[in-house]
């Protein structure tokens, strides 16, 4: 007789002669039938669906495309490599590209998976404040969880494609998240339900993709927008500017109360490296020549104003112009949306808010009044995001009482710029403005041949402010640099009024003049000849502030 038989006959006070043979087999089958039903709730209950490791090869492609008809495919890369990835379509007949971005495609069993994981996973991830990686772990392993309580049969494909849906809608951009992490990509563009979305391609400009929203899904998701940039909307307040976590600049409006077509956003990405001078000359948007012009300038505190319409690259040109800082000068940037990112330890960052609703007592910190406080911290550079309003006017306030200042603002002209500061609703005074050395014109054009007729960021016209005119009393500026669309270059007018202030505020004589100039010309080139990127920007840099002589030395041996 076997132990538990035994077992079983004590607890039960029966002696083992006191059970017939037949009865007595039939209660050690039992038993073992038993034990076994245990041992195999047991396993079933402790046993975790393990995840094989994706493999392409073993496993097949997780996503696929074949073309569309009537389109000619010009170029693929992954964006989410094995997940996702883009293909650029040319339309022969419509003479039109199309973004066409490719996910994974789910059976019916797997959508009905998935469908069953996202409503029964929500409950679990409220109270997991984690950053994104923890929360992909923990995606993962409670999805796997809830798949195996589902007493489901799924291959290893099937499990990495819901895997992959579950992470891109709880912790990516959902339908929009393959866009997010295309580095090519400046703007997205969503102008209504059921709408294509648009977006703005670094080599192939505005392009339209397969992508769209419905009503009700667009609803939706402008709220979670708003939501991550740390905002709300609603019927009463359907306008939100924000800033998502990455850093990418938001504008949403929900519903039809002031967009006629439908909810709408636009997100303009926030780059993962910063504009550095290197990307200036690159792009040809600048010349070393200028760029040296320029790092002279900051470097003895001269203010500067760029200007140019939307998309001409401003702020783009006003980041890479703060690394010209000295290292160890106290600096303060106002905002609205955080967009300046400084290398600099001695730097304070500072943005705009809003007041949380018109009911609470938490009012507006705008620009003007960023400012006002920044004035009483004894900055050496004040930087400003842009000016449009009574925030200029104190601007060059601290620009007349020898605060050097950096800023934007949208004008496409000098004489615009004029007209905007002196007008409503600025009316700065035309005696402050010639207090601004440097005003730089930025323009988007579009350039034949080399470029095939792309669109490309230009200075289009450098100038320097000299003073009145006492006779007509109009501003006086020197065109210092502009540019000769024939042949994409830059010309200069020769003699620079900043520079000559510098001589005699340096005490220098012309040949110590074009020595600077030049060491940092070379500098400039040699960043773009190694494809320096920000970092080795602001190191090389620095090491030229703290030894001009030895850096110049150093680079002449390595060239």
């Amino acid at each position: 007789m076997n132990s538990q038989l035994k077992e079983v006959l004590a607890r039960l006070q029966i002696k083992d002669n006191e059970i017939a043979a037949p009865f007595k087999n039939l209660i050690v089958r039992v038993t073992e039938e038993v034990t076994d039903l245990k041992n195999y709730l047991y396993n079933m209950i402790n046993r975790e669906l393990r995840l094989e490791p994706y493999s392409p090869q073993k496993h097949g492609p997780l996503v696929s495309f074949a073309g569309l008809d009537g389109h000619i495919e010009k170029e693929r890369y992954w964006v989410n490599e094995p997940y996702a990835f883009v293909s650029i379509l040319f339309n022969k007949d419509k003479k039109e590209h199309l973004y066409f971005v490719s996910e994974p495609e789910i059976s019916l069993l797997e959508r009905m998976v998935l469908e069953t994981v996202y409503e029964n996973i929500l409950d679990m991830l409220t109270v997991y404040d984690l950053s994104n990686q923890a929360r992909a772990e923990i995606l993962e392993k409670k999805t796997l969880e809830l798949i195996e309580s589902y007493s489901i049969e799924m291959d290893t494909l099937s499990l990495y494609k819901i895997l992959y849906y579950i992470k891109r809608d709880y912790i990516g951009y959902e339908r929009i998240d393959a866009l997010m992490e295309d580095e090519n990509i400046e703007d997205i563009s969503c102008d209504g339900s059921e709408i294509p979305l648009f977006i703005y391609h670094r080599k192939y400009q505005n392009i339209v993709t397969n992508l769209s929203f419905k009503a009700d899904l667009l609803d939706s998701f402008v709220m979670k927008l708003a939501q991550c940039s740390g905002k709300q909307i609603s019927i009463g307040e359907p306008l939100v500017n924000g800033t998502l976590p990455e850093g990418s600049r938001l504008n949403a409006s929900l519903g039809k109360e002031v967009t006629f077509r439908g909810s709408s956003f636009t997100i303009r990405k926030f780059r993962e490296h910063a504009f550095t001078p290197v990307d200036l000359i690159r792009n040809g948007t600048y010349s070393s020549e200028i760029l040296a012009y320029l790092w002279l300038a900051v470097e003895n505190g001269k203010s500067i104003v760029f200007a140019g319409a939307t998309a001409a690259g401003k702020t783009s040109t006003l980041n890479a112009i703060s690394l010209f800082i000295p290292s160890m000068a106290k600096i303060i940037s106002i905002e609205d949306t955080h967009e300046l990112v400084l290398h600099h330890s001695n730097w304070i960052g500072s943005v705009t808010r809003e007041s949380f609703s018109k009911t609470t007592s938490a009012r507006e910190i705008d620009m003007y009044e960023l400012l006002r406080q920044a004035l009483r911290q004894r900055p050496e550079y004040i930087i400003v995001g842009e000016i449009r309003g009574k925030e200029a006017m104190t601007l060059f306030q601290a620009m007349n009482t020898g605060h050097t200042t950096y800023s934007t603002m949208h004008a496409d002209s000098v004489s615009t710029v004029i007209s905007r500061l002196e007008g409503d609703p600025i009316n700065i005074p035309r005696v402050m403005i010639q207090a601004l050395d440097i005003l730089a014109i930025q323009i988007q054009v579009e350039i034949e041949g080399k470029f095939e007729g792309k669109k490309v960021r230009r200075i289009d016209k450098m100038v320097e402010f000299t003073g009145i005119d006492n006779n007509t009393q109009d501003l006086k500026f020197n065109v210092i640099y502009s540019w000769d669309p024939k042949t994409d270059t830059f010309k200069s007018s020769g003699r620079s009024f900043v520079h000559e202030k510098l001589m005699t505020r340096c005490n220098w004589d012309e040949a110590k003049l074009k020595s600077e100039l030049e060491n940092r010309r070379k500098l400039l080139e040699y960043m773009v000849e190694k494809g320096m990127d920000e970092y080795d920007v602001v190191l090389l840099i620095q090491s030229y502030y703290a030894d001009p002589e030895n850096t110049i030395k150093l680079l002449e041996n390595r060239t």
